[in-house]
């Protein structure tokens, strides 16, 4: 093999190596100076999150052994103290005081669910990971629904959709389905009205994408809108869900952003590891 081909082909490994070196890089912490919050923490030794167990973003471990708790919010958690150097510290809080530690100092992040909010949004930063919404199931034997293939196709004169009255279907349904007949019944503590399915009053009704994997398995012979895995990442009546930050370090939330956005993929399988098992 002469020179020039030689010379070809080491360029041409070169060249094959870049994007792989790109695909692998990591977000690099900022330098000392550029965020007073990434500073505190490492001179701390420790990443103090504010944390409230809630499935499927953070499930909480009863057993007593074990890591206190699993899922996308945590899975993140465990990163940014990797990447910062430092061990992770959780703040036990309630759902009245996850937003207010932030102000107060007592919590380097919420990494306690939080619906992203107007409201919210005015107070602290998101770094927005996943979302609450709906699922429709019936039964799979129903004639009317049983060869339909979307959540649009229930969006018919001959489908009956039941919901609680009093909760947020009551207002998205008569929206999302202006065709369908809406069957509104009293909430009995149950995720979803599975009586008015099961009876054959109602042909849909709406559930939590966080409650249909476990009422799949304990009620079986149903069918679930959008099909399959599709619920889990549904769209219907979505709220942004994620961990807050407060607004008074942009550098740390740009870089809790970045961070996330190289794991991406990760996160979102975690999730759906936990919705599953």
């Amino acid at each position: 093999m002469g020179l020039t081909s030689v010379l070809r082909g080491v360029a041409i490994g070169a060249a094959l190596l870049v994007p792989l070196a790109v695909a692998s890089a990591e977000t690099p912490v900022p330098a000392p100076g550029v965020s007073p919050k990434i500073d505190q923490i490492k001179e701390r030794g420790t990443l103090l999150v504010a944390a409230i167990g809630e499935f499927p973003w953070l499930p909480e471990n009863t057993t007593g052994s074990g890591p206190q708790f699993s899922g996308p919010a945590w899975l993140l958690a465990e990163e940014y103290a990797k990447r910062l150097g430092v061990e992770l510290e959780v703040v036990p809080v309630s759902h009245e005081t996850k937003v207010p530690i932030l102000a107060a100092g007592g919590a380097d992040i919420t990494i306690a669910p939080l619906s992203v909010t107007p409201q919210r949004q005015e107070v602290v930063d998101f770094v927005t990971y996943s979302q609450s919404s709906l699922c429709l199931f019936g039964k799979a034997d129903n004639p009317k629904i049983k060869d339909l293939t979307s959540v649009d196709d229930l969006n018919s004169e001959d489908i009956t959709i039941a919901f609680f009255t009093g909760t947020p279907p009551e207002n998205w349904a008569p929206t999302r389905f202006p065709k369908a007949q809406l069957h509104g019944v009293a909430g009995s503590g149950a995720n979803a009205p599975v009586e008015e399915i099961m009876a054959g009053r109602a042909d849909v009704a709406p559930i939590d994408y966080a409650a249909w994997p476990t009422l799949a398995k304990q009620v079986p012979g149903l069918i679930v809108f959008p099909p399959g895995d599709a619920c889990l990442q549904s769209q219907e009546m979505k709220t942004d869900v994620g961990l807050a930050v407060d607004k008074a370090d942009p550098a740390f939330y740009a870089w809790l952003q970045a961070v996330y956005d190289d794991i991406e993929d990760q996160v979102k399988a975690e999730e759906l590891r936990i919705l599953k098992n």
